[in-house]
């Protein structure tokens, strides 16, 4: 015999009636229906999410959609037919900041738009494998150097008010 959409029941025990509570003084959950004795919670004016007059939580965080990541790490970079120009055998970040290439102090990833004709020593921070392959494929060779923080995590940018509170 086939079970018919109308034969269809809970499982025994599985949907329990709810607690009938404040229903007279006989009983469980009867007079003040676990609620306590006397006070603002016993006499239900609390709104969701009121925190006794602290600014709630919902209103303290700031109303943007995402956030900004505090330990990005930005490269300057450099493509290959700029390194192409400038003629040299041998490049490394300190040649490229008196060529003006690159500002003070920042980090180098080597892009891959352009040629390359000869081959090429190349130290920096970073490589697109695009460029990898170019410079290799070249008869060149490339060093990735050490980010000037370790292993560890670069350190925290700014603290300003686009930062993460």
């Amino acid at each position: 015999m086939a079970i018919k959409l109308h034969d269809l029941e809970p499982a025994d025990g599985s949907n329990r009636r709810g607690k009938r509570k404040a229903r007279g003084i006989g009983g469980k959950g009867g007079k003040t229906a676990g609620r306590g004795t006397k006070g603002q919670r016993a006499r239900n004016t609390v709104p969701i999410g009121f925190e006794g007059g602290q600014m709630p939580l919902l209103q303290r965080i700031p109303k943007l959609r995402g956030f900004t990541n505090p330990f990005r790490v930005e490269y300057q970079g450099v493509n290959l037919d700029t390194l192409e120009e400038t003629g040299l055998t041998e490049i490394s970040p300190e040649v490229l900041l008196e060529r003006g290439l690159i500002s003070k102090g920042s980090l180098v990833k080597i892009l891959g738009r352009g040629d390359v004709t000869k081959a090429l020593t190349v130290k920096a921070h970073g490589f697109s494998k695009s460029a990898e392959a170019a410079i290799t494929g070249a008869g060149g060779s490339v060093e990735t150097l050490p980010l000037p923080w370790g292993d560890r995590r670069p350190p925290h940018g700014s603290f300003n008010q686009h930062t993460n509170r």
